[in-house]
């Protein structure tokens, strides 16, 4: 039997009735299948166009097909793309030698994801209370709101009982502290004591709503840190590598983390987490923790590429300066549909469309407009495009949005169709 092109539809299905019979459904997928991008854009089967402000959710750091992105892949998959951690590999070493040099961490630990990395650091926090501060029952707090990921450990210090439900039991020794309120951290650390051993915080919280982190708020943190041997630790998982205009989240707070994580936009989509830790924390032996595909030559190649093309095109800048930009045009519209919107906030190009009616609904018209948008909770949109956005770019996104909210502005029956 000759083997099936990779391109040949399987009889006459489409490619949403064959992953509607053979993909596990945990999504909730929109009626589109994208089969190219390029730069800011990407292009359905049916050949239409559509401006990306999603970026794999915050993840096409150079959006689609840059060259540099290219070029790296190509060049790596052409030497070496996979030798496992019994062995060295140069572009590993010289990738967390970038990240080091370039942020306040020491040592690096490579992985997969965001929730991989998450996991990486509540292991790390779990020894260093155990062999560093001698806490037999270490307790890790988080924020209310928050979202570490869905491996069961991040997904148990993620602050949403939404995603919790049905995966009982949790992991134990997580309590969870609200966001940006010092009284309230302050109460929940006095209940645990000393049992407390780190604290994992988002710098600006993404799913729970693009809601920036408060710089009086962190300092307080960080002060009540070090003075108790509490490790801080930041998941920089979707606001690290410039999204924010900085070029990590934690710069924006006027801290330093002892433990951060990465993953989404270090290697612009190819799969790729990291942990980063100052010295003396990183407790890590080996034995300890491990990963078989983390650090392979193919990411850690395409991830400093991706790092040397922020600095290159200046797109950490790009992102403080076309953020603005963003925001403003998001504030306009704002004040010409109050019916529908409350706010904007957020960082550089992360920025967050805080609604009156559910961002479904928006999200939904902007895909009818050409627009590809993602909620970020119930009721707030989120705007997360490649850091290579240009001023022209978002101009043309604006009077997208601005037709989509128009249409939802017309009544009940044009909201009602919408959902349909």
């Amino acid at each position: 039997m000759p083997p099936l092109s990779v391109d040949a539809p399987l009889g006459s299905a489409t490619t949403a009735e064959l992953f509607n019979r053979h993909v596990m459904s945990t999504y909730a997928r929109y009626p589109l299948t994208l089969v190219r991008g390029e730069g800011c854009r990407v292009w359905d089967e049916e050949g239409r166009e559509y401006l990306d402000f999603v970026a794999g959710i915050a993840t096409c750091t150079l959006g689609h097909a840059h060259p540099a992105w290219i070029q790296a892949l190509t060049q790596q998959a052409q030497q070496l793309h996979h030798v496992s951690n019994l062995y060295y590999n140069r572009p590993q070493a010289q990738l967390a030698q970038w990240l080091t040099q370039h942020s306040c961490a020491d040592k690096v630990f490579f992985c997969n994801s965001g929730a991989e990395a998450n996991e990486g650091a509540i292991k790390l926090a779990r020894k260093y209370a155990h062999t560093v501060r001698g806490i037999q029952d270490p307790v890790i707090l988080t924020a209310q709101a928050s979202f570490h990921g869905r491996t069961l450990a991040a997904l148990t210090a993620t602050g949403q009982p939404k995603y919790q439900k049905d995966f009982a039991p949790l992991v134990p020794g997580f309590d969870y502290v609200p966001y940006n309120d010092i009284e309230g951290t302050a109460a929940v650390l006095e209940r645990w004591g000393e049992r407390v051993c780190a604290v994992l915080l988002e710098p600006l919280q993404g799913e729970g709503g693009v809601v920036p982190g408060d710089p009086a708020y962190f300092q307080w943190l960080r002060r009540v840190c070090s003075e108790r041997g509490i490790l801080l630790m930041l998941d920089e998982v979707q606001v690290g590598m410039g999204r924010t205009g900085r070029l990590w989240g934690y710069c924006n707070l006027g801290i330093e983390p002892d433990v951060f994580t990465l993953a989404k936009g270090l290697a612009g989509g190819i799969p790729i987490g990291a942990l980063l830790a100052k010295e003396f924390c990183a407790v890590f032996q080996p034995g300890d923790h491990a990963s078989t595909f983390g650090g392979n030559p193919l990411a850690c190649a395409v991830g400093l590429a991706v790092c040397h093309t922020l600095m290159a095109e200046s797109l950490v800048w790009n992102a403080q300066q076309t953020g603005d930009y963003l925001r403003q045009g998001l504030s306009r519209l704002a004040e010409q549909f109050p019916q529908l919107v409350q706010e904007v906030r957020g960082w550089g190009l992360i920025q967050g469309l805080v609604l009156r009616i559910p961002a479904a609904e928006v999200v939904r018209a902007a895909l009818e407009q050409g627009l590809l948008l993602v909620p970020a909770g119930s009721q707030v949109v989120r705007f997360v495009p490649p850091l290579i956005v240009t001023p022209k770019e978002i101009d043309e996104a604006l009077v997208r949005l601005e037709s989509a909210l128009q249409s939802l502005a017309v009544g009940d029956s044009g909201t009602e169709s919408l959902k349909a």
